[in-house]
């Protein structure tokens, strides 16, 4: 079995090819080696290059920058899987295509399954939406898997930002009023072998770890986690502020995204590590390396 991962110079890029090197016969493309949005050069090399599994971590996930950039986002991540969808054909291969919870407006207020309609609220959501149905369009058993808040070791993520914020001044402060689940690169790298087999049906799967927080929630955890391990910390608090406060911000963020991860669960019989369990591991295993 041969992967081949796009995308590989991102968060999550990154981390699946480094955890697959000793696993599978696998490689990787970054932007600067394959830009997503020159479909020539994608066909070109991606038919040069030998591979059964298409992993596409790669995209245009700048939020904001997708209401002012609209063209560039729906290329990225709504034409460019197509393309992909194209190339998979002909080689007789599977695509595992990644998207996001932000595909959902957040209306909801309990976790959403895979069966739920999704009413994007962004350009980044409607390119993301647009990107998932070209995937799903395909003949073959096309995967989509969604997940929110993704973090890791490879690319700083809000956590990091928040600890570093932490640790230069006294007060810091995030997002209360905003729910979801972080969704940490390992435990998707984890998993996701487990529907290589294109036996294994396709469509959508949402995947996260267990439960749901705020970002304040989400931060205070991780600071806690800090000063747990020692590290000197300015701010041993997280402060509250709301989704209203965020002036700087252009596109609209759904209040509440949290991914039921019960199909995943029926699927392969294991339930996914808490996201409290998965925040400390990461920092447990990688901030003293920092």
């Amino acid at each position: 079995m041969k992967l081949l991962v796009l995308g590989a110079g991102g968060r999550l890029g990154a981390a699946l090819l480094r955890e697959y090197r000793s696993k599978f016969d696998v490689a990787g493309f970054n932007h600067t080696q394959l830009d997503l949005s020159d479909f020539g050069a994608v066909r070109e090399k991606l038919r040069n290059t030998s591979f059964n599994i298409l992993i596409n971590a790669a995209g245009f996930t700048k939020v904001d920058l997708c209401e002012t950039e609209p063209d560039r986002a729906f290329l990225i991540n709504a034409q460019a899987p197509h393309v992909l969808t194209e190339i998979c054909e002909e080689k007789n291969a599977r695509l595992i295509h990644f998207s996001t919870d932000y595909v959902f407006d957040g209306d909801k207020h309990e976790p959403y399954t895979e069966e739920d309609q999704a009413c994007p609220i962004s350009v980044y959501g409607e390119s993301k939406l647009a990107g998932e149905n070209n995937v799903l369009a395909a003949k073959r058993q096309n995967l989509v898997v969604r997940v929110s808040w993704v973090f890791g070791p490879d690319r700083p993520s809000f956590i990091d930002a928040m600890i570093q914020q932490a640790q230069e001044n006294q007060e810091v402060d995030a997002v209360a009023d905003k729910h979801s689940t972080p969704t940490y690169t390992l435990d998707i790298a984890a998993m996701l072998p487990r529907f290589f087999d294109e036996n294994v049906s396709g469509g959508i799967l949402h995947f996260a770890n267990a439960g749901q927080c705020s970002w304040q929630q989400y931060a205070q955890w991780a600071v806690d986690c800090c000063r747990d391990a020692g590290f000197p910390l300015k701010a041993k608090t997280i402060g509250e502020t709301k989704l209203r406060d965020m002036a700087n911000w252009i596109a609209r963020r759904p209040v509440y995204s949290v991914l039921s991860t019960s199909k995943y669960t029926k699927l392969t019989g294991v339930s996914p590590r808490t996201w409290r369990e998965a925040v400390s591991d990461y920092i447990t295993r990688f901030y003293p390396k920092k």
